[in-house]
Parts: structure tokens; sequence; C-alpha cells
């Protein structure tokens, strides 16, 4: 792998609420990884639009300087989930680094929806506390109806497309050759997370023999009280204005924010899906699950079958 300590040479592509945070923080611990401190980059994927307060994509110099520390480490790596989503990412990445090599995770795409939903439910992105209710304004929502004000990222909320890997995957394979993709699945990180980033070392060609501290995390979060959490997002006019009169440091408003958020949230295990929702996703996803398994050279239609 290029030694190039001012450009990455791995990605993590996504796709979400599969491992991906777990594995980068198990490979940032690796002497021989680097991994900027920050996640979700996306400076990849010029058809995903965010919409974040204070975000915007930087300029190719800037997300280069991400890496400048690099210099002495074999690989050079970065995670943003919505990679493997976007329809332009992989020949983006493709053309920027042509030897880069590429993990990508995923789940149980029943599963990893209920997840997703869950998470945005929490985190304000999601106004419909319902997930069935969710999936039934999707085709609303692809015309522009039902988007909740706070969504930083609309194409997330078509659940459906986001879990449906087989073609996500073959543009990858089509930019990179299998060769140069590790596919990790998310039953097995989960029974054997060691074995599986192992795995990813070997992948990286880096030493596997590395010990590292392997703890829960990304846990599911639920809000305390959903009105505090939408006043976090769009707090009133009045404390914005005493804010700035007061002349509060911004570092001092963001460790304050981020205590309230604290306070704010519990974490528990996500109530189980109603079972005839959990069978008809099942039979949605069937015929993509199995040109995945075809993909992939391994069977996994134990997602919808069982």
């Amino acid at each position: 792998m290029s030694h190039d300590g001012r450009k990455p040479n791995f990605f993590i592509v996504g796709a979400p609420k599969c491992g991906t945070t777990a594995l980068n923080a198990y490979l940032k611990q690796h002497p021989e990884i680097f991994i900027p401190d920050v996640k979700e980059l996306h400076y990849f994927g010029s058809d995903l639009n965010f919409n974040i307060t204070g975000w915007e994509k930087k300029g190719r110099e800037d997300y280069i300087r991400l890496f400048e520390k690099a210099q002495h480490h074999r690989a050079i790596g970065e995670t943003s989930v919505w990679y493997l989503y976007s329809e332009t990412a992989a020949r983006e990445i493709k053309l920027f680094s042509p030897a880069a090599r590429i993990i990508i995770m995923l789940r149980n795409p029943v599963d990893m929806i209920y997840s997703l939903h869950s998470q945005y439910v929490y985190e304000g992105n999601e106004d419909i506390a319902d997930f069935g209710a969710a999936l039934d304004a999707e085709e609303k929502r692809k015309r522009g109806a039902l988007v909740p004000a706070h969504t930083y990222l609309v194409k997330s909320l078509f659940y459906r497309d986001v879990a449906k890997y087989s073609h996500q995957v073959q543009r990858y394979i089509e930019a990179f050759g299998k060769e140069n993709i590790l596919v990790i699945v998310y039953d097995d990180f989960s029974e054997n997370a060691a074995g599986e980033y192992k795995k990813a070392l070997r992948f990286l060609n880096v030493d596997d023999n590395f010990e590292i501290d392997m703890k829960v995390v990304n846990p599911n979060k639920v809000l305390r009280s959903r009105h505090l959490q939408e006043s976090m997002m769009n707090p009133p006019r009045t404390l914005l204005r005493l804010g700035r009169y007061l002349k509060i440091p911004l570092k001092i408003q963001s460790i304050a924010m981020e205590k309230i958020r604290t306070f704010n949230t519990r974490y528990e295990t996500r109530r189980s899906m109603d079972m005839e929702l959990r069978q008809a996703l099942k039979r949605e996803f069937r015929d993509d699950v199995e040109r995945l398994s075809l993909l992939l050279g391994r069977d996994v239609s134990f997602w919808t079958n069982s």
C-alpha cells in the first residue's frame, strides 16, 4: 500500500448501523494505521446533499491536510458511512486514490433500517417515531413532502433504498475489483469482533498481532425529553441573542451543549420490531439479498429466509 502520508489509501464506506463506528475505533488504536479524529468526512459523494449547520464540503487541500500527520503509517484511511449509498462516491474515490482498499460492512437490511430509524429519532433527523409510519412516508418524501425540518440528508430517509445493498456493492466491485474489497458481515463481527478485526488488519497489510481494547461502541440511545432535543437543534432567538450579548466562547457553548445532550440521553435495548412488519420487509428484501449473495460469493439469505 502507498506510504504517501498526505493521502488516504483505504476507506470504510458503510453501510450505516453495521459496526463501522466500532471498527473505526478499533483500527485507530493500531500504531501502523492513521485515521483522523473526525469521522464522517464525506468528502466524496457529490450526489449527497448534506444540510448541517456549520458543515460544508472542504476543498482537496483541506481534505488532504487532515492526513498530514500520517507520514510513517502504513495504512491511512477514513470512515464515511454514506459513501456506499452514494451513486458517485465509488468512482470519485477511484479517481482520487486508484490503489485504495475498500472495507464494506453489511447487516441484515431489516435490522439495519430499524436501527437507523431509531438513531434518527434520537438525533432529531426523523420526526416520525413509529417505524412503520416512517416507511409509509418514503414515497411522499421522495416527492418533497413530509420531510422533517432538521433532516441533514433527505436521501437517508428512503430507508428501503439505503438497505438495498447489491447495486451499491456492485459499484465498488466495478471500480476497484473484488481483490481490493473486504466485506465484513455484521453477524460475524458481533460474534467474533477480534477475528474480524484481524481479518481487516491482514487486508490492510499491517501487523495482525496487535492487541486492542474492544468495548461496546455506539449503543442504542433514546431521548429523555424530545422537547429538549428540539430546543437544542433550534434554540429560541432570545437564547441566541443572550449568548451573543454575553460573548460566550464557542468552546464553552459546545461543552454546555454536550453536557445537556448527555443528560438528555439514556441507553436501553431497542424494542423488538412488529413481527408482521418484519416478515413483510424480509419478503421485500429477499431478491436483493439473493443478488448480494451471488456478488459476495457467500450465502446471506438467512437474513430474509429465517
